[in-house]
């Protein structure tokens, strides 16, 4: 008995080291290809005496195979008298290559949204378009036709020119099911994450418009000297160590009637010190913002923004800016103060300059769209009416359970066309049962919300909600939820249900 102790002990070690390195093994290291784009068209207005809406875009489309993409996509109004006017929408279409980098680009956009008391109806509308377009390596330009039609009871139809700008955006990702997975990165060097991190860094934050000089309502009477609060969220990717993009929204919750919100994209530049514990950032960003009665005249605006930033704890920071968000001519202008948290992460590689811990974690992120159907929404006449939206949620994972989740939604039945919602909030999700094919969530989301005749107050929401996912494929699955809005000020106060698509990735990071 004695000899078999070291036999004994030797199949132990040898099965406890096989078993460690089984639930670590490395991560398949998976590319998206896809395309960001920007796009513009001007739409003709129902009343002669408009002048046209200026539409412009930003999307995101991911390549299905060599020849077809799909993908979700903004937009917003920067000319005319419609400022405030927002969509969101699902988008599919192919493109594809005829002759020498001269491609054809043919797609379909639907989704919802309105506001600016537009002849929208209900919010819904598509647009499809036929485009030619020239390949220049590092970017493409194309040209074309499309048509609009805001077709549950909206007037809003029309053909025009639609041309657009597309950047290639490619990302690396692995399986969702393993996130959370750690790993030394001496085992990634000899694995396709040896290559060079990419620094991103996602923030949610308060910001207060103090707004200045002859800005008005809609109705004329002044608004100078009201402080608008808004909640919202930023997202920037770094082009190298200094210059980043980002994209922010953010949608009002005090100050005045509910409605108002505005989107950004921009570019800034990032100053390190105190051993990377402090951090100065300059941006400057163009977009469109409105709604809540407030008169941007088009919805063009621009946002230069001065922030400084101080680590709290690993790779959270605490973020305050200051600035001014105004239209060029300042017909609409306020100063701003701003106060968020910021978390960076080194993504796709395990070469960075800004970590030397030698640890890299699975982190996951699920990016949801799905209709919501609020059964008798309250409205602002004192009845109530069914309202639906498209919605878009994205969930980064805090942990194996927890997640952090941001949403905007934009109504497209119901004739309330513009209503939209900007939340955030935190969630927890099950690991897979049945199969490994279904698993639960559970969430509690708030913020920002008005538009359209619902009876929003000033725009304070709360919305928890429960619901399950059926696993479909690696990446996609089916997703349904029940659950219950309330709004503070409002009479709105419904149960709504909803049901979509969730796509599911895990990204490598760098701790």
């Amino acid at each position: 008995m004695v000899n078999n102790i070291p036999r004994t002990l030797l199949l132990v070690l040898t099965f406890s080291v096989h078993f460690f390195y089984a639930q670590n093994e490395t991560p398949e290291k998976k590319t998206q290809i896809g395309f960001a784009q920007l796009d513009f068209l001007s739409i003709d207005m129902p009343d002669v005496n408009e002048a046209n809406m200026d539409f412009t875009g930003i999307h995101y489309n991911a390549m299905l195979n060599d020849w077809s993409y799909a993908g979700l996509g903004f937009y917003g109004a920067v000319g005319g008298i419609r400022g405030g006017f927002f969509t969101l929408g699902l988008n599919l279409g192919i493109k594809k290559e005829i002759y020498k980098n001269v491609f054809v680009d043919a797609g379909l956009h639907f989704g919802g949204g309105g506001g600016a008391s537009a002849p929208d109806g209900g919010g819904a509308f598509i647009l499809p378009h036929v485009n030619l377009g020239y390949d220049f390596k590092y970017f493409s330009l194309s040209a074309g036709w499309s048509y609009i039609d805001f077709f549950d009871g909206g007037t809003i139809t029309s053909n025009q020119l639609y041309a657009s700008a597309q950047i290639p955006l490619s990302f690396d990702y692995t399986d969702f099911e393993k996130r959370q997975d750690k790993f030394d990165t001496d085992n990634l060097k000899e694995t396709k994450w040896n290559s060079k991190s990419h620094r991103i860094s996602a923030m949610v934050h308060l910001n207060n418009l103090s707004v200045k000089g002859d800005s008005k309502f809609v109705d004329g009477s002044s608004i100078n000297g009201r402080t608008i609060r808004l909640a919202g969220f930023e997202f920037s990717s770094f082009l190298s160590d200094d210059w980043f993009y980002f994209i922010k929204a953010d949608g009002a919750y005090s100050g005045i009637p509910a409605g108002y919100m505005d989107i950004f994209v921009g570019g800034g530049y990032h100053l390190s010190m105190n051993k990377n514990r402090t951090n100065i950032q300059a941006k400057f960003g163009v977009g469109a913002g409105g709604g809540g009665g407030v008169d941007t005249k088009g919805g063009f605006l621009i946002y230069p923004d001065l922030s400084i930033e101080q680590k709290v704890f690993d790779n959270m920071y605490f973020s305050i800016n200051k600035g001014y968000l105004m239209s060029p001519d300042s017909h609409f202008l306020s100063s701003t103060l701003g106060f968020g948290l910021k978390y960076y992460v080194d993504k796709d590689g395990i070469e960075t300059s800004h970590n030397n811990s030698g640890k890299t974690v699975l982190k996951g992120v699920q990016t949801i769209l799905k209709q919501d159907w609020y059964l008798d929404a309250s409205r602002n006449g004192g009845f109530e009416q069914d309202m639906h939206q498209i919605s878009l949620q994205i969930n980064v994972f805090l942990n194996k359970y927890i997640y952090g989740a941001g949403q905007t939604s934009f109504a497209n039945f119901g004739d309330a066309g513009a209503y939209a919602e900007g939340i955030v909030g935190l969630g927890v999700e099950s690991n897979t049962f049945f199969n490994n094919k279904v698993s639960v969530f559970a969430q509690v989301l708030g913020g920002a919300a008005g538009g359209g005749g619902i009876s929003t107050g000033e725009g304070l929401i709360v919305k928890p909600s429960f619901g399950l996912n059926y696993k479909l494929t690696n990446t996609l699955n089916l997703r349904g939820g029940i659950g219950y809005v309330k709004a503070r000020g409002g009479s709105l106060s419904s149960v709504y249900g909803n049901f979509g698509l969730s796509y599911n990735l895990s990204f490598l990071t760098t701790k």
